[in-house]
């Protein structure tokens, strides 16, 4: 029904789409659809699921839309404790066109909520990903859905704002029909009820004029199955099978070591089954040229048994689009400036002081050969890069640009401007510029002390840094480490820039707290005469980089505060420890809580590089939130648990 309804539609408007677009100018026009702002999404502890719901006002159906881009934000609520686990959440398309408008209900987007307990108050994290295959039903009226899952108190909870950046211009390609895939919540292991019967061959008509169709996925695993963790905690593989011919296989699996959004409160460095805490999944898309009038599409899993078939599940929702040929030739878009950059998201890459990386895609029906890449730092001098490779449409490309990164002292602006595809005019400049905002790295003296602190397992790490030129000028290899062990190196560095990379091969870092037995580490650097230059953080799954640059007259300023306040050990039976670093004498609360409630207090004076021993002997058993205040200042979330 819906894809004869828009098939239609699409006929009486292709012409009128074509001509708008040819008159436009390349300029750039953006509007923000706002369908949640901050409010308040809890649990329904007795059905593990709650519904929300908003209606939110997007451009006419007349108006030419290039993309869309979701925007999820998360918020520590305004009137209640933060939510504390990882559930998988819902964002749909119910309604259009109003409430007498047409049901759709097309899941655009799935959430997976951080471990919260570690966040204080006013934290807050945006994730976002492209929806414009969604775009004809984005228009007038439309019912959002978020709908959150999980079986906590209703009085932790998050607050929840969605809205959607809608980029004016003419459409990369026009959309002819959607149909609806496999979706379900689908039994994986078990011989009774076998998967491959949910996700049978389907057979799918095409349009008339359809030149490819767009295959978009999105899939999870849940569940916790004897032995072997599935679903959620087993790599299996998927495959996309088109007229009888394999054309996508994979690993459902994601490395959540690297997750930008860190230190989380619970077991957020393990790897999970294609998804992780924290993070707002991207979807699958598979294009595929249309050459028949029917097609034959088939969704098979990896064979498995389960040893208890309840548990394991796959959580599946797919689409099949059609589409017209792409609308330009030649077409690029510039996705994201990843370094030099201050958006949180990429904190795993900045900063940096050389080898800006940026994200392309290709937009046009020709394969991009070819681009030039300008880019600056605003008020530096401009510099030219000359890209080759091999990108069919819709392909991207993360780009490694070479050169230092020039700055002032203080933000500054990186400037970026896409050309020439293939040697030829781009048919659509307006998403070929853009810009980021950067601090300006650090610049450190030339005399420094790297204290490191391996852990009982330094077998995973390597701490090195690098200069300007790619050279190496200090190592620590897993060879070189023993366990529990501290090391400190003074280095005399040239001046110029630098980047410090710590690496963990397991991804669980110097310190976790559900791996008590792999110890305490830690990173810092200091100055000759002790001066904290830089504390790092031991929980920090694959590892730590830092950029700075070196200068014979730079000078620590003391003046600036630097903190460390860590537990250890964070699954506990009788005490822990506090380990405390900072380059000023403080006063040092911590109120322990449980699920949010208040449960005891503890201040000590004149903290300054001090560890405490606490005993929690007296404490009941399950997991609590240290809340540390300095000065009465609230700086950080601990989690520990009492066994």
């Amino acid at each position: 029904m819906i894809m004869k309804y828009f098939f239609k539609i699409f006929v009486l408007t292709l012409f009128i789409a074509f001509f708008t677009s040819s008159c436009m100018t390349d300029s750039v026009q953006s509007t923000y659809v706002v369908a949640y702002k901050k409010v308040l999404i809890n649990t329904d502890p007795s059905k593990g699921s709650k519904s929300f719901k908003q209606w939110a006002t997007f451009p006419d159906k007349d108006k030419d839309v290039r993309r869309i881009t979701m925007n999820v934000t998360l918020a520590y609520p305004e009137d209640r404790a933060i939510a504390h686990w990882d559930y998988a959440d819902h964002i749909n398309i119910l309604r259009t066109g109003g409430k007498n408008g047409e049901n759709i209900n097309f899941e655009i987007g799935r959430m997976l909520t951080p471990y919260g307990s570690n966040f204080k108050e006013g934290w807050n994290y945006t994730w976002k990903i492209d929806v414009t295959d969604f775009e004809p039903f984005l228009r007038d009226s439309v019912e959002v859905e978020y709908i959150h899952s999980g079986y906590e108190s209703p009085d932790l909870g998050w607050d929840l704002t969605i809205d959607f950046k809608v980029d004016f211009g003419p459409s990369i390609s026009n959309f002819i029909s959607v149909d609806k895939m496999w979706e379900g919540n689908f039994q994986y292991g078990n011989p009774e009820n076998d998967i491959e019967k949910s996700l049978a061959p389907r057979e799918i008509e095409i349009n008339e004029g359809a030149s490819f169709g767009r295959f978009r996925i999105q899939h999870t695993g849940h569940g916790m199955d004897k032995n072997n963790g599935c679903s959620e905690f087993c790599s299996r593989w998927r495959e996309l099978v088109f007229d009888g011919k394999v054309i996508d296989h994979r690993d459902m699996w994601k490395d959540c070591g690297d997750n930008p959004l860190y230190p989380q409160g619970g077991t957020w460095i393990f790897d999970r089954a294609y998804w992780c805490p924290g993070d707002l999944q991207i979807p699958d898309i598979i294009d595929i040229p249309l050459t028949k009038t029917v097609h034959t599409l088939d969704l098979n899993m990896e064979p498995f048994t389960a040893n208890n078939v309840d548990q394991p599940k796959e959580s599946i929702t797919s689409y099949f689009f059609q589409f017209w040929e792409p609308n330009h030739t030649n077409d690029v878009v510039i996705e994201e400036i990843i370094a030099p950059n201050n958006t949180v998201n990429y904190n795993r890459y900045n900063p940096t002081g050389f080898n800006p990386r940026i994200k392309i895609r290709n937009l046009g029906n020709e394969n991009l050969r070819s681009l030039k890449i300008t880019y600056k730092t605003v008020g530096f001098k401009e510099m030219v890069y000359e890209w080759s490779g091999n990108l069919a449409f819709y392909e991207a490309a993360i780009i490694t640009l070479p050169g230092e990164i020039l700055a002032n002292t203080g933000t500054n602006t990186f400037s970026l401007v896409l050309s020439k595809p293939n040697g030829l005019e781009d048919e659509w400049k307006a998403d070929n510029k853009i810009d980021s905002e950067f601090d300006d790295i650090p610049t450190l003296p030339s005399k420094i002390v790297v204290d490191f602190m391996t852990n009982n397992r330094p077998e995973e790490n390597t701490l090195f840094i690098v200069n300007g030129e790619k050279d190496t000028v200090f190592m620590k290899s897993p060879k070189m480490l023993k366990p529990a062990t501290k090391y400190s190196d003074t280095l005399q560095l040239a001046e110029g820039n630098y980047f410090l990379m710590l690496t963990d091969s397991k991804g669980d870092g110097l310190e976790f707290w559900f791996q008590p037995e792999a110890g305490y580490g830690y990173l810092r650097l200091k100055d000759v005469d002790g001066n904290i230059i830089q504390l790092f953080e031991s929980d920090n799954g694959n590892g730590q980089h830092y950029g700075f640059r070196v200068s014979k007259s730079a000078k620590v300023d003391t003046t600036v505060e630097h903190l460390s306040v860590n537990i250890f050990p964070r699954m506990v039976t009788d005490s822990l420890t506090i380990y405390t670093v900072s380059n000023k004498e403080f006063v040092l609360k911590i109120n322990i809580t449980k699920d949010g409630e208040f449960v005891e207090e503890h201040i000590f004076p004149n903290i300054k590089g001090t560890d405490l021993k606490l005993d929690v002997r007296h404490l009941e058993k399950g997991r609590f939130v240290m809340e540390i205040y300095v000065n009465d200042e609230h700086k950080m979330n601990r989690r520990f648990n009492k066994r």
